[in-house]
């Protein structure tokens, strides 16, 4: 629930009005979601799924142009994830990342390699030193989890099949084996732990 301020009404964040606040400062491009720093108005019942799927009250957004409009007003605080307006901020729950890489192309080979990735929301990114590729592995089981730094310091989980075809592409570099892009080397796993 919203913190009312003195002098100021009490604000319900809500995902239509959301919404219409985004359509109002429409812009070319991504929305400078950094500069903006407005009041904490509260937590949205609004939820991104491992596999990018957004739920709103539980019930998944269907409209793909809708989703789009909200990961375009995405930030990240320390841990925390936020829906961010001129006037707006609410707080929202993302269950591993909030992004999924479903596809990538590869140019060159070796150490002039360039690997680009597609999102679901279709945003792009190159992967370089300033959007690094990494992998985490479950304690447990060992399974990879490799990610791509998409913007600011918002993350896309790559799936399953653009993660095996990445691998193909894969390297042995200073022990490790990983991946080339931009002329930045992104281990994967110790070259000893491979079979």
């Amino acid at each position: 629930m919203a913190k009312a301020m003195s002098g100021q009404k009490t604000v319900t964040p809500s995902a239509e009005g959301l919404a219409a606040s985004i359509n109002a400062a429409k812009t070319r491009g991504l929305p400078p979601v950094h500069l903006w720093n407005p009041p904490f108005c509260g937590d949205l019942d609004m939820r991104i799924a491992r596999d990018g799927t957004w739920f709103y009250e539980g019930t998944p957004i269907g409209r793909p142009g809708l989703v789009k409009l909200f990961s375009s007003i995405l930030k990240k605080e320390g841990e925390d994830y936020f829906l961010v307006t001129p006037v707006e901020k609410v707080g929202i729950t993302v269950d591993d990342a909030p992004f999924v890489a479903v596809d990538f192309e590869a140019r060159g080979t070796g150490k002039d390699q360039v690997l680009k990735f597609f999102t679901h929301v279709d945003d792009s990114a190159v992967a370089s030193a300033e959007l690094p590729i990494r992998v985490e592995r479950d304690p447990e089981t060992g399974e990879p989890s490799p990610y791509i730094r998409v913007r600011s310091n918002l993350d896309a989980l790559i799936d399953r099949k653009s993660f095996y075809r990445l691998v193909d592409l894969g390297a042995h570099h200073d022990g490790w084996f990983g991946l080339w892009s931009s002329g930045a080397f992104f281990p994967v796993i110790p070259s000893a732990d491979l079979p």
